[in-house]
């Protein structure tokens, strides 16, 4: 099983979401932005690279919130989602086709990938100490 990584990052109340390319796997869905775990990486260490890579931005990595696995027709994943904090940068689409930054509230009008979902539920239902 494949471990990747998301971020919940929240700046002024807000948490950052981004939309998958149309030609990606999900294609124009959102998610909370991350990544796959390398070898010999640590699931903190690949959030702040894969956020630095997708959008040019620093962040720092804390507590973990919580975890979904997921099957897909591709291959099973478990997603770990961090509460992350912006250090510096301004945000770049490197890798995705769009970003927002949206209330717990407003996540519900987002298509979000599967494995993403059950972290959407918990913000709306603030089952997250942010």
């Amino acid at each position: 099983m494949k471990k990747v990584t998301a971020a919940i990052l929240i700046k002024d109340g807000k948490i950052l979401i981004a939309k998958r390319k149309a030609d990606d796997r999900q294609a124009n869905k959102w998610e909370f932005p991350g990544g796959t775990v390398e070898q010999n990486e640590t699931p903190q260490a690949c959030l702040k690279r894969e956020i630095q890579e997708e959008f040019g931005i620093n962040v720092s990595v804390g507590r973990i919130l919580g975890e979904s696995i997921y099957h897909y027709d591709h291959g099973s994943i478990k997603l770990l989602a961090y509460r992350a904090h912006l250090k510096y940068g301004k945000i770049a689409l490197n890798e995705h086709a769009d970003y927002r930054w949206v209330s717990a509230e407003g996540l519900v009008e987002y298509d979000f990938a599967p494995a993403d979902i059950p972290f959407v539920e918990k913000l709306q239902n603030q089952e997250f100490e942010l």
